[in-house]
């Protein structure tokens, strides 16, 4: 990464699949680096809510657009989506590009089977009204190989707060948070709690 880059607005592209713990990581490098968020959950369930139509590519076309016009006003954007497809992994790319920002792939994945099974089945909906997907739908969607670079963030057996890290230290210009002094905690045990 050159220092250039590190003087224009970022577009943080994650990807990966539900209840990879993408969203919380992406949540972190919003709060971290005071970046504009945006999820695609949210955008499609308020579609389907106001119009009632079947969303295909609509909410992804209303990201890219909403990213497009604060990445021009210099600021940074958190891009949250499950983004199987090389389609809009490029898209995502091109809309930094015509922005005029530097952009970064992020490809959250739980390698451990059995605790991503385990991560679907319990954790809570935070986006009001969504139906989260099952862990056949999980297993059964599209997600392409990936082809070009990206950063990746496997969660597996791994804390919430080693992985928010591991991922801070990564990013360009990053560096490490002071995690370790939070309470160890473990994917599924934050999930029972949001739910008491």
């Amino acid at each position: 990464m050159h220092d250039s880059e590190l003087d224009r607005p970022f577009l943080y592209i994650f990807s990966g699949l539900p209840a990879s713990g993408k969203s919380t990581l992406a949540q972190a490098v919003a709060r971290y680096r005071g970046a504009v968020y945006l999820r695609i959950d949210t955008i499609e369930q308020e579609l389907r809510e106001s119009t009632g139509i079947e969303v295909q590519a609509e909410g992804y076309r209303l990201a890219y657009r909403i990213a497009a016009d604060n990445l021009r006003l210099g600021l940074s954007v958190v891009a949250d989506s499950c983004n199987p497809i090389e389609l809009t992994r490029r898209e995502w790319e091109a809309v930094a590009r015509e922005a005029g920002a530097a952009y970064l792939n992020v490809e959250v994945v739980c390698s451990d089977p059995g605790e991503h099974r385990e991560r679907a089945e319990s954790r809570p909906a935070d986006v009001p009204g969504l139906r989260l997907p099952t862990w056949r739908e999980i297993q059964d969607r599209e997600y392409h190989p990936w082809s070009a670079e990206r950063l990746v963030i496997d969660t597996a057996g791994r804390s919430r707060e080693t992985c928010v890290d591991d991922l801070l230290a990564r990013l360009p210009g990053g560096k490490r948070s002071h995690a370790d002094s939070w309470s160890r905690t473990t994917w599924r045990s934050d999930a029972e709690s949001e739910r008491e």
